[in-house]
């Protein structure tokens, strides 16, 4: 039995799972303490599954480099959308346009995830609920990418590249995980959202959302 396996296996986990599900699926439930039971899940899965971190490197560089794909490209589109509504959008009739744009985990529970069950796909909607988990509510990045606030920044600059030493891993072992450059929206999914590490390192596709709002 792998080290993932033996953590969500955990009776405790077992425990504060059902009452996240008990939460998700019942309104009712929802207080002021909704995200208390996901950082609890959250700090002992961590704490376990870190002590061996050497275990999930690989997943680790996985999902570093396909979060990094999916955010160039979302970072391509919105660029490519708002140079051709520039065009449209008359100045002249005092019309303001702002583009956001962005990126969430797949509603579909992670494929490669080495845990697979019927409950999963629900465990998987409620941990992505911004109810539950209200620091997700606008995606995965620290801050939207928004136009034109950000039309001068570069695709370094957007994922926290051009800072020394180019590397997000914070809370991570430094020494192992010295020469991945994990980007920013990695660490701000790790360090400030409340997804254990086993629940996104698995993740392979993600959901853009762009949107454009014209103000007269």
């Amino acid at each position: 039995m792998g080290l993932t396996n033996r953590v969500i296996m955990d009776n405790n986990v077992d425990v504060i799972e059902r009452e996240i599900f008990l939460k998700y699926n019942d309104y009712r439930c929802y207080n002021s303490d909704n995200d208390v039971l996901l950082s609890l899940r959250k700090g002992i899965i961590n704490k376990q599954i870190l002590a061996n971190q050497k275990e999930l490197l690989p997943d680790i560089i996985a999902f570093n480099d396909a979060l990094r794909e999916a955010l160039r490209d979302m970072y391509d589109r919105a660029h490519r959308i708002w140079d051709k509504m520039i065009n449209i959008i008359d100045e002249g009739d005092g019309e303001e346009m702002e583009l956001t744009a962005k990126i969430y985990l797949d509603t579909d529970y992670p494929a490669l995830h080495p845990i697979q069950g019927d409950d999963r796909q629900d465990l998987w909607y409620a941990l992505c609920d911004d109810d539950l988990n209200p620091m997700y509510a606008d995606g995965i990045s620290v801050l939207t990418l928004t136009f034109p606030r950000d039309e001068g920044y570069t695709f370094d600059t957007f994922i926290g590249m051009d800072c020394p030493p180019p590397n997000w891993n914070e809370g991570l072992d430094p020494e192992l995980t010295k020469d991945l450059h994990l980007i920013s929206q990695f660490h701000n999914l790790f360090q400030h959202m409340l997804f254990a590490i086993t629940d996104f390192i698995y993740v392979r596709k993600f959901k853009t959302e762009i949107n454009i709002e014209i103000i007269q």
